[in-house]
């Protein structure tokens, strides 16, 4: 009786693994889905400068080409 009683926590274990996999892929696909990318982790005020410039520097080349 007592070789397999591991297997009385293992499922519920893999239970809340498997959700934890479920709710966080569904956060990465929304997000995605929403902003048109991945969301980048570890997001700081340097890459937030970046983004800006770049996306000014973006529209400015895009309204210099027409």
């Amino acid at each position: 009786m007592g070789r397999f009683q591991w297997l009385e926590a293992a499922l519920p274990l893999g239970i809340i693994a498997g959700l934890l996999c479920v709710m966080g892929n569904s956060q990465y696909q929304i997000h995605k889905a929403y902003y048109g990318r991945p969301k980048h982790i570890g997001n700081d005020v340097w890459d937030v400068a970046m983004e800006r410039r770049d996306k000014k520097l973006l529209e400015e080349a895009a309204a210099a080409g027409n």
